[in-house]
């Protein structure tokens, strides 16, 4: 343990970013926050200090207090003894309906039509319709 880590560091290594890029991304965007303060990449955390950042995919912020400072990548249940989840119920069941909704949805029906899907549309309507 050290007595002071670097933000994208500690967001990889308790494993709430895949990457450290992805972590030094949301800092970079201003998303992750200690209080009203805006961090860096590069900013230290001392321990005991309230986080509030982006969910790694989709909507939402959650809350997290630092209570272990490690720099390097430790397995799940190190990671889960550095930091305690303090996001409020609300936050965390939004959460849940949006992961289901988006289970519920059909390969084909994301974005833009593949070739086949386009050309079983253009059948079904007709070509001038």
């Amino acid at each position: 343990m050290s007595e002071a880590v670097r933000v994208d560091k500690w967001l990889w290594a308790v494993r709430l970013f895949k990457t450290r890029s992805q972590a030094a991304k949301a800092c970079e965007a201003s998303r992750v926050k200690c209080g009203e303060k805006i961090l860096k990449p590069s900013s230290e955390l001392k321990g005991g200090e309230l986080l509030e950042l982006p969910w790694s995919e989709g909507p939402g912020t959650r809350t997290v207090r630092v209570l272990g400072l490690i720099e390097k990548r430790v397995g799940a249940p190190e990671a889960r003894l550095a930091c305690e989840e303090i996001t409020p119920p609300e936050v965390i069941e939004q959460r849940k309906i949006w992961t289901e909704s988006r289970m519920h949805r059909l390969v084909g029906d994301q974005g833009r039509p593949t070739k086949k899907n386009r050309r079983e549309i253009e059948k079904n309507r007709g070509f001038f319709e």
